[in-house]
């Protein structure tokens, strides 16, 4: 008869420890989406200031091609400004978990085609 109030003494701190880790793998995914998305804004950011850049040398606005290359979710947190030597600076913030919030983090990227008008 012990063996078997044994087992179900094992079987339920088993349960216990499952859901004591939990809120950490709920964490550890978190922390990877957070990442995720913070790679994924580099690389629209990256192509935010090339489209810009083209923008540039062929003298349209270059606010108006960043803004068409970034999803309008990302369009609030926008600086686009031109550099000196014929380049452009996109800067967006880092959406925090959702896009609907926006992280302090700033990302920002630099292109140029050589064009200097």
């Amino acid at each position: 008869m012990s063996s078997h109030a044994d087992h179900r003494a094992q079987s339920g701190q088993a349960s216990v420890e499952l859901v004591a880790m939990v809120p950490f793998v709920l964490l550890i995914g978190a922390v990877v989406w957070q990442l995720a998305l913070a790679g994924h804004t580099a690389w629209l950011t990256a192509n935010a200031a090339r489209t810009a850049a083209r923008a540039d040398v062929v003298g349209r606005d270059v606010s108006a091609a960043a803004r068409s290359a970034l999803p309008s979710s990302m369009e609030g947190g926008l600086e686009v400004r031109r550099l000196g030597q014929g380049g452009v600076r996109v800067s967006v913030r880092v959406p925090l978990l959702l896009r609907r919030w926006q992280a302090p983090v700033r990302v920002a990227a630099t292109s140029s085609l050589g064009g200097a008008r």
